[in-house]
Order: C-alpha cells, then structure tokens, then sequence
C-alpha cells in the first residue's frame, strides 16, 4: 500500500530513485537564463513585501514564504529534473534463477504445499511472473540443496534434498555464469539453510562481481502451531548398566500451557515416558530424563514427542542421538587409612558390578597394609603409588581417612595431577583423618576438591561430630550420580526416608563452580553440611562425600534386608565418577549424527603413560563403513594444543561408522582409542523451518538486490532490469512532472488565497 502510493506521488517506484541518479536536463545557457530570472522573482517578491505598508511584519513574512516556495516548485519544474538510471538491454543478459529443491519446501505452512508455488510460476504453464523475465532476460535455471546443479525443467524437481545450503549454490551459480553477461541471480527459497559453515565469502564474491542477488522467501516466517525437540545433553560414552541424566530442550508456538508427553526409546524399547507442561509461547523447556543404559555397544537414543492437532510441522517432534554403552571395566584405587566398616560395605556394594572394580588398599598399623581386589602379587606391593605411570593406571581414586602428613609433596601433587592432567575421578570420603583433620588445607589435593577447607561451621580441632538428615539440593534432584528409583519423584522420595547418618567434618561452604548435590542438617549448627559436592578439575572430576558411616544405610534398624539403596548409591556414584575417563588415546567427532556426505571432524589428543601429551606421534584414524569398506584416514597434529591431532572424513554411506584411532612414538605402541558416528536421514530439513526473511534480507542487502514474498514478487522482472550489470544502457525519466509537485504547487497556492482570506487582506 505505502508503495503504491509512493508511485502515485513521485511517478516512479521506490526501486527507480534507489538506483537512479539525478540530474538536470536544462542546456546551460537556458539554465544561465533561468537562474536569473529565478533571482530577480525572489528580489520583486522581497522588494513587494518589504513595501507593502499596510502588511503588519507577521503577514510579510508568510506571505513571502508562502510565494517563494511556489516560485521554488516553479523553477525546479523548470530545470527538467530527471533521474539518470542504468536498465539492461533486452535478451542481451543473462538471469540466474535458483530454486530450493530441499525437503523444507514440501511444507504446506499456507494453502498449499512451498512447492506449488514453484510448480505455479516456473512450470511447464509458465506463468506471468516467467514471461515478464524471458522477455527481458536469457533465464538459467538452477536447482540446489546439498549442492546446485542445472536445471533444464521445473519437473526435474523432487525437493527430496536432505540439506540446504545457499552460500555453496550462490557460489556456483556465479562460477558458472562467470563468462556471460550477468544482470544477477534471484533466489527461490524458504531461506533454511542448515550447512555447516558461513556464507560470507559467498557474498564477498558476489559484492567484488557486482552480481545483485534478489531473495523470494517462501512459507509463514513464523509457525502458528509447532513443537520442537531441539537439543538433548546426551554423554558421549555411559558404562552399561548406570543411570543416564538428560537435558532436553523442547520449544513451541501456540501450545501454552498444555501438557504433552516426551518418550525415551532405544530401538523401539521405552526407557522413560514422562508428562510435560509446556511454558509461554516461544520459550524453551529444559526437561531433566533419566534412563538406564542396559544395552552395550552405540545405542541411537529417540527423544518423541507425538504430534499435536494443528502442528505444521510433525518431523521436528522427534530427536535422535547417539550414545555408546561401554562393557568395559573401570578400575579404582580406595586407599584407607584404618580399619573401619566403610571398606567392607562399600566393596560389598559393588561385589556384583561386572563394570566396576574397587582395589583397596588398606593401613592396618604403621607400614602395614592390607590388599584387597588385586590383580597380582606386586600390585600395589611397595604400598601407596609412588610413581604418577604407577597411580595413572587407574581410572578412579577414592581417598579415605588418612592425614595428609602420610604422603609426600610429590604424591600430594601426583593425586592433584590425576585429576587434572590424566583426567581421572577422585572421590574423598570423610573421617577423622579426613579433610581439614587431616591437614590437607593448602595442599595440591585441596585445589581439586570441591569443598574450601579454610572454613567450617566449628574449629577443625577434630572435635566435631554430628548427625546429619541428609537432604537434596535442587541441582541433586536430577543429577545422575545419585538416582536410587526409576524416576526422579521416587528417587527424591526414597532420599527422604533414609536415615541420619554422622560426619566428622563440618564442611558448609563449597568452591565457586562446584555444585553440592546432598546437603544435612544437623542440630545446633544454623548452616546445612556438604554432604556431596562435585566440580570439574582440569580434565577430571573431584568429588567429596564427608561422611564416615553410609553403610547405616544398609544396617540400620529401619532399612528392610532385602533393601538395595546402599548398593545403588555406590554403584551409580561410583559409575558416575570413572563415566568419561579417557586412555592414553582418546578420540571425539565433530558430531555423533550427520547427514551423508557431510564432513566430519575427527580429533584426538594422545599422551604417554605418564598422560604427558605427545606431538610427534603417527596417529592413524580406521574407518569402518556400515558395509564394511575400511579406509585409513592420517591424523596430523594440530599445532595449537600439545598432544591434539585432527582429520576430516566424509561418511557415503547410511549407517554406523566405527573410527579407531592407532598411535605409536617411534615404533612404541601409545594405545588405541574410538569412537563412533551414524550418517542418515536427520530430518534437519525441518528444524527451524520457518521462513528465514532475516538471512534473504541480508542476502540482498549486502549483494545489492532486494527482498520479496509471493504478493509483491511481482515487480521482480522490472527491479532486476535496473542494474550496472551485464549489457545495459542508461536511460533518462522526467521528475518535472510528477503529481507530488502539482500537488505542492496548488496547496502553497491555496494556502496563501486562505491566509489572505483568514487576515482580511483578500
């Protein structure tokens, strides 16, 4: 509306005057003649009104304004102003026109499907749109989604592509009409691109060729019905049998306040099913989901959500992710510093576990220790590791009651190391040796713990002893360490009713960035106790758990004999804390889930027995294809981080691929490592599938075209016309008489005859 009446007042369309220049077109000696005359009407009107005696000074000067605009309009009438504007020279260019073939365009968000607009205007009928730009132009049509090819018919159109990505179709199209006369590309699509990347030096190239790019956006910019699984925390590794904390994020439109259901599934088994309220319109839901991973090997985990009346899209309900079940066995070094019956339950816990090992070591009296759980006669023979490849070769620590003084600064940093450097678990339990009694204030291993040492609700005399009700923080409600029941609500339940156990150590306050997942309350102390608390240190994590009796948790007179809280609790905490330990060789991708033939990114870190990181190292990446093709991939260090070596392979096929990663330094064997990603059909296509008029605008802005949708695409053919590109010719349209200047002319006119009038003087 606001362009069309801006073609009614100025004669031309907004585009004409963005591109034109303007000009006079009056010869000088007419224009010498016409300033003059122009000056001596401005000194009659002054010289009138300066003289008129029975004007009062108010009156002069309106009246004088009022006719030297008119005499303004008059002499810019008669300049001839014209605008100077470039157009192309008919059937001499060519137009590059770029259509969306990808899976987006099936969705029907208006009347009919994306596609049939396409179908409308660029098929075999043609249409008015179509013969407005053959008349001008020689059309090349290309077809684009993973990447763009010619398209020689609108039937060759399937819109089955998987991915979309413009900057790679923009690039294309201009490389092939590098060598014609070019007077710009038009762009069909929803604007979805979901291609790995940037399109910046796309249209870097298309500013430095002059080559305009003009966007058509199609589709709602904005669903009015629509769920969506967008993310899901999933752990890249979890060991068989453990707990499983997840965070997924479920957006919506025009589903406030209903309650939906989101599904756990691995291969069509239920792990979890929970009731979801969702929020506001447009903001996103963070649900926590717990489920057991029963099953070994890459599991491909489904997040679901049914669809709901009136969704436009259903595809985005669903969100998979790849998780690896590990069968491994994860070893862990308790070291106790007295006899007491924390050792005895807590192997008794585990006793069962067929993925976790526990290897006590026990202090029964000065120098004399007791082993439990060892491999062979000489482990652990000369007693506590002395040597970091000795201490490193475990994948937990678990640090009971015995005073700091026992170690030596060496071992003191070497426990700290194991954490940080070899990214090892470290679990410090409480007791009377333990913590601040056991002087480990201002030690390496204080720098990993969680918990400050250098405050405590009492004196750290070693005095201290208190009954705690152990409670959950928010943050421990839904953290996976510490699940005893299927569900959350059960879990918190059965933490309710579990009874006092005591601690030696009045820990209260923990480290910024540490997290307390079980607190207690204890009589006379106004501040509750860190019962558990957790932080990432380095590449490891530390927990403490200041307590010196859980096993009352299994004996206690009101804990039922068939009972297997205790035993939960120490298999998943356990579990939780050697979870993501890697080897000397540890290997990520860039993704878990990709579409096929889109790169992925391979990176591994290799280190030495002592987790030193090594570059010199020959790393060889092994890619199993799900046909079982295998291909050697040379891994090359990376240069920014000791240690860190990288590749990129490109998955053609559907299905899982194993990549294992080999590394040797100078023909010594470092270890092997793996991981694991699954190509196919990732229904990306419909994420974020609305119209995407902010990335079409910036488009065109930045190359110099312009924006349209399906109502106003129908002055495209003449807009592409004004271009400096390809053949063109300049032409020259008249401004003098446009209806604004009329209009102006008749309403200073007007304005005066009603002044006179108002004032007496007509």
């Amino acid at each position: 509306m606001l362009e069309r009446l801006f073609e009614f007042l100025f004669k031309y369309r907004p585009v004409v005057f963005d591109r034109g220049e303007l000009a006079l077109g009056t010869p000088w000696p007419l224009g010498l003649i016409l300033v003059v005359g122009a000056a001596a009407a401005v000194a009659v009107v002054i010289l009138y009104a300066r003289t008129a005696g029975n004007l009062e000074r108010r009156d002069r000067l309106v009246l004088t304004g009022l006719r030297l605009g008119a005499l303004a309009v008059l002499v810019f009438c008669l300049a001839r102003p014209m605008l100077i504007i470039s157009t192309v020279v008919p059937q001499q260019n060519f137009l590059g026109v770029l259509v969306d073939d990808s899976r987006s365009m099936q969705i029907a968000d208006g009347e009919a499907p994306r596609s049939q607009w396409v179908y409308d205007q660029f098929g075999p009928e043609g249409s008015e749109l179509l013969s407005a730009l053959a008349d001008r132009f020689k059309l090349r049509f290309f077809r684009f989604s993973e990447s763009a090819t010619r398209l020689n018919d609108a039937s060759e159109l399937a819109f089955a592509g998987r991915q979309t990505d413009v900057g790679r179709a923009l690039d294309a199209a201009r490389r092939e009409l590098a060598a014609v006369p070019l007077a710009g590309l038009v762009l069909v699509t929803d604007g979805a691109t979901n291609a790995p990347g940037s399109m910046t030096d796309a249209l870097m190239q298309l500013q430095a060729s002059g080559v305009p790019v003009h966007t058509v956006g199609l589709g709602q910019p904005r669903f009015e019905r629509d769920i969506a699984v967008e993310r899901a925390t999933v752990p890249q590794t979890a060991l068989q049998g453990s707990s499983v904390a997840v965070d997924v994020s479920v957006t919506h439109r025009g589903f406030d306040g209903e309650t939906v259901q989101l599904t756990v599934e691995d291969g069509g088994r239920i792990l979890n099913a929970q009731e979801v309220q969702l929020s506001r319109n447009g903001e996103a839901n963070t649900i926590r989901a717990h489920f057991v991973a029963e099953e070994s090997g890459p599991r491909t985990i489904r997040f679901h959500i049914a669809p709901q009346d009136g969704e436009i899209v259903e595809e985005n309900n669903t969100l998979e992710t790849l998780l690896y079940v590990d069968d491994g066995r994860r070893r862990i070094l308790y070291f106790e510093g007295e006899p007491r019956w924390e050792v005895k339950f807590l192997r008794r816990a585990i006793a069962d576990d067929e993925n976790v090992e526990v290897v006590v070591l026990q202090r029964n009296a000065d120098d004399k220790f007791g082993r439990f759980g060892v491999e062979d006669s000489l482990e652990l023979v000369a007693g506590f590791p002395t040597t970091r490849e000795e201490l490193f070769r475990y994948d937990g620590f678990i640090l009971g009651s015995i005073e700091a003084s026992f170690f030596t600064h060496d071992q003191l940093g070497m426990i700290a190391d194991f954490v940080s450097r070899r990214g090892g678990g470290l679990l410090a339990l409480g007791g009377r040796h333990a913590f601040m009694q056991g002087g480990y204030a201002g030690t390496a291993v204080a720098d990993a713990l969680p918990v400050m040492l250098e405050s405590s609700a009492v004196s750290d005399s070693g005095a201290f002893f208190a009954e705690v009700d152990v409670e959950l923080t928010p943050f421990g409600r839904t953290h996976a360490a510490i699940q005893l029941a299927a569900s959350m609500e059960a879990s918190a339940e059965r933490w309710g009713a579990l009874p006092a156990i005591s601690t030696l150590n009045p820990l209260t306050d923990v480290k910024p960035g540490a997290s307390a997942l079980l607190v207690g309350r204890a009589e006379g102390i106004s501040d509750p106790l860190v019962v558990l608390a957790y932080q990432r240190y380095g590449r490891g994590k530390a927990l403490a758990f200041p307590v010196q009796d859980s096993w009352l948790w299994q004996m206690h007179a009101d804990i039922p004999l068939e009972d297997m809280t205790h035993e939960t609790f120490w298999r998943q905490l356990l579990r939780w804390l050697v979870s993501d330990v890697d080897e000397h060789v540890s290997v990520t991708a860039s993704s878990d889930r990709v579409e096929r033939n889109m790169p992925v990114t391979v990176t591994s870190e290799v280190s030495d027995s002592g987790y030193l990181r090594i570059n010199g190292a020959e790393v060889v990446a092994t890619v199993t294809a799900p046909s079982g093709a295998v291909r050697d991939v040379p891994m090359e260090w990376t240069v920014e981080r000791d240690g860190e070596y990288r590749t990129t392979f490109v998955p053609d096929e559907d299905g899982l691929h194993e990549i294992e990663v080999y590394a040797e330094n100078a023909g010594t064997p470092l270890g092997f490592g793996s991981a694991h990603v699954e190509a196919g059909d990732l229904q990306t296509e419909f994420r974020d599938a609305e119209m995407n008029s902010s990335l079409l605008e910036r488009i065109a802005d930045e190359t110099g075209g312009r924006f349209y949708t399906p109502e106003t695409v129908s002055t495209l053919p003449e807009d592409v016309s004004f271009t400096e590109s390809g053949t063109t010719v300049h032409e020259e349209r008249d401004l003098w008489d446009m209806p604004v200047l009329f209009l102006l002319l008749i309403a200073l006119i007007g304005t005066e005859w009603a002044y006179r009038r108002s004032r007496g003087l007509a």
